[in-house]
């Protein structure tokens, strides 16, 4: 995007933040919002595939419902007589549907011996009035440059507002500790805050303008002039402070004292730099009894919910997609450590068996189709990088006024480690990273981490990185606990190759956070081969 379309976006943004930030929404007001957009779900994943792929010549999803001869009238009628999820059920069976890879640009979209061209920003809504952009972090690639629109952070909001309802953290004291543009999740988070008359006390953020640099000039604009904009308004938008993630100490710091202030806090936060921050806690002995987490951007563990929980802090999860924003919210009588009531106002999913090659494992992977007009990105029965548990049930929870019975609990990525013609289940190496190891010598789940990258011929190299902070006297005795853990998990063909191969190592060093402030127990780096050879993680 050039500087003047940004410049031009953010003054656009500017002008339409003056209404958004002095609206005043009750709790009335976002209920009346979630039964509206429930009622009105066919009608606008019918508006959207009819603006947003059949009146879109470059829309990969026009192309693939062409092969399989499917006129937007048919669409209507099935609809209008099986409704949206046995729809898009049946068009998957047709042939319409985009893999993981093929999303990701990773892989060309072939069906029926015909290959659809596609780049990457031909997902974007097309009709999608632009406020401000972000990128995604990029921890499962190179990461894209997403629009947002104010619009739809007010559907989001009214939705989140629920939430907040049902765990008790509605009108009480909050902060966010998440990045500032090109990272959308602190601004995301900040304006939602405040549209709800909950605006933010601290805005901590792990990068700022210097790691982000002259190329992020325009970032800079747009997250500084939102917070001046605010406050111009009267809304008292925080300035980011910068907060490294080994700083952690200063936001348990603060949040102790807003306990002993005001009784209760709420910190919008990524799942391990929750655990950061108990960790930090625990060691300085503060008690965060009354403070809650709201998580979101990673699985929630039982290692990391056990070291929540140990500082009296509570929490609640969030799940959703940069694509698309929130679109489960946690449940009030949960099942399990990451127990969601999915919002079936704004996507569809349904999940077909995804066969992770080397072992003898399948997984129920998610397809996600966009409803909402206003979605950041047009998903259509799109496989996304998690699989989990989907059920219908009734909880006893206030949710289910609004009609969502629809759990997903225990959801992961499936993402793969790929060596030598083999893969392993990321997955289970989780279980080995948070739970074996730290049983076996000591430490927490952020101490140890499986590093996939590739070596200068080009062979992939996994290397077990173990935190300084561990004392350990036999490097061999820890790559035999994790191996033996790996193998009673089915893993023991894939463990026997890579031993030929030498591809797992290890290293004494402090585990990798990405550009985005997120611990991700399996970080694969990719190479992009190009004259200037850059790595991203």
């Amino acid at each position: 995007m050039s500087r003047y379309n940004a410049y031009k976006t953010y003054a656009r943004f500017l002008i339409e933040l003056r209404e958004f930030l002095r609206e005043k929404v009750t709790l009335e007001e976002a209920k009346a919002t979630v039964r509206e957009v429930m009622t009105q779900r066919d009608e606008n994943f019918l508006r959207l595939v009819e603006r947003g792929i059949y009146g879109y010549a470059q829309s990969p999803y026009l192309s693939l419902l062409k092969i399989a001869q499917v006129e937007f009238g048919d669409i209507k009628k099935m609809v209008r007589v099986s409704g949206v999820d046995s729809t898009l059920h049946a068009l998957h069976e047709s042939g319409v549907y985009v893999t993981f890879e093929e999303f990701k640009g990773r892989k060309p979209i072939e069906r029926n011996g015909q290959v659809v061209s596609a780049k990457v920003r031909d997902f974007d809504n097309p009709y999608l009035t632009s406020h401000y952009y972000a990128e995604t972090g990029g921890s499962t690639g190179v990461g894209k440059q997403i629009a947002h629109n104010l619009n739809h952070q007010r559907i989001l909001s009214k939705h989140l507002m629920l939430g907040r309802e049902v765990h008790g953290t509605l009108g009480i004291p909050n902060g966010v500790w998440r990045g500032i543009l090109p990272d959308g999740s602190g601004i995301s988070n900040v304006l939602r805050s405040a549209y709800l008359g909950d605006v933010p006390l601290k805005w901590f953020s792990p990068n700022n303008v210097q790691d982000i640099g002259l190329r992020g000039i325009n970032y800079h604009f747009g997250t500084y002039s939102f917070v001046v904009m605010g406050r111009l308004l009267g809304v008292p938008i925080p300035w980011p402070e910068t907060v490294r993630l080994d700083e952690a100490t200063i936001v348990a710091h603060w949040m102790a004292e807003t306990l002993q202030s005001d009784g209760a806090c709420v910190m919008h936060v990524a799942t391990s730099r929750a655990l950061r921050i108990c960790i930090a806690a625990y060691e300085e002995g503060l008690d965060l009894t009354g403070a809650v987490f709201r998580l979101g951007g990673e699985p929630i563990t039982d290692a990391k919910v056990r070291g929540i929980r140990r500082t009296g802090a509570r929490y609640y999860p969030t799940y959703g997609l940069s694509e698309t924003g929130r679109f489960a919210l946690g449940c009030g009588n949960p099942i399990g450590n990451n127990d969601l009531h999915l919002l079936p106002g704004i996507v569809s999913i349904n999940q077909y068996p995804r066969k992770v090659n080397g072992l003898e494992k399948t997984v129920p992977a998610f397809n996600v189709s966009t409803l909402l007009p206003t979605t950041p990105m047009i998903l259509f029965n799109t496989e996304i990088d998690d699989y989990g548990v989907i059920e219908t049930r009734s909880c006893g929870g206030s949710l289910e006024e609004f009609g969502l019975t629809v759990h997903s609990r225990d959801v992961m990525s499936f993402g793969k480690l790929t060596g030598e013609g083999v893969t392993l289940v990321g997955s289970d190496m989780i279980y080995v990273l948070e739970e074996v190891l730290p049983a076996h010598f000591g430490g927490s789940a952020l101490d140890y981490q499986l590093l996939e990258d590739e070596d200068e011929d080009g062979f992939t190299r996994l290397w077990l990185i173990v935190s300084p902070r561990i004392e350990i006297d036999d490097e061999v005795k820890i790559m035999e606990v994790m191996k033996d853990a790996l193998s009673k998990q089915g893993a023991g063909g894939t463990i026997q190759i890579w031993d030929q191969a030498g591809t797992i190592r290890i290293k004494l060093e402090e585990p990798i956070w990405t550009s985005r402030g997120k611990f991700m127990p399996i970080h694969v780096v990719h190479r992009i081969k190009s004259p200037s050879d850059k790595i991203k993680d």
